[in-house]
């Protein structure tokens, strides 16, 4: 006589601690996105080959592909600022600190008037200048 087997052994998988995985995984890259500050505003920089980077940015200039302005210290969120407003503000902040640079992140698409009028008033203030662009 042969003995049955009583007991089966059924292939389940809980999907509960698996949910349990994602949702903490999905938790974990949205505050880690938030937590990291990208820049807020739209600019396509244009390319470049230079591999020389500046740890000391201390203001930041901004212009989009419509024209408008933004300046920011250090990592400060950028507020926007009047074009005839940016020498008063760059001289304000050069007077705190003569040693600061500029970094201007221009969008490549915007009237090369622009990029020389800020860097007629970084020569003017005897600043020193950084432009940013991609790799």
């Amino acid at each position: 006589m042969a003995l049955k087997r009583r007991n089966r052994v059924e292939a389940m998988f809980a999907m509960s601690s698996m949910t349990d995985l994602i949702f903490l995984l999905l938790l974990f890259f949205v505050m880690a996105s938030t937590m990291s500050s990208p820049n807020d505003i739209k600019i396509n920089l244009p390319t470049s080959r230079a591999k020389t980077t500046t740890k000391q940015v201390v203001a930041k200039v901004s212009i989009d592909n419509l024209g408008n302005y933004y300046v920011a210290l250090g990592r400060q969120k950028p507020v926007t600022i009047a074009a005839e407003d940016l020498e008063g503000y760059l001289s304000s902040i050069q007077q705190q600190d003569s040693t600061m640079y500029v970094a201007l992140h221009a969008d490549q698409d915007i009237p090369y008037r622009d990029v020389v009028h800020v860097l007629d008033i970084a020569n003017q203030h005897k600043m020193k200048i950084v432009i940013a662009t991609k790799k």
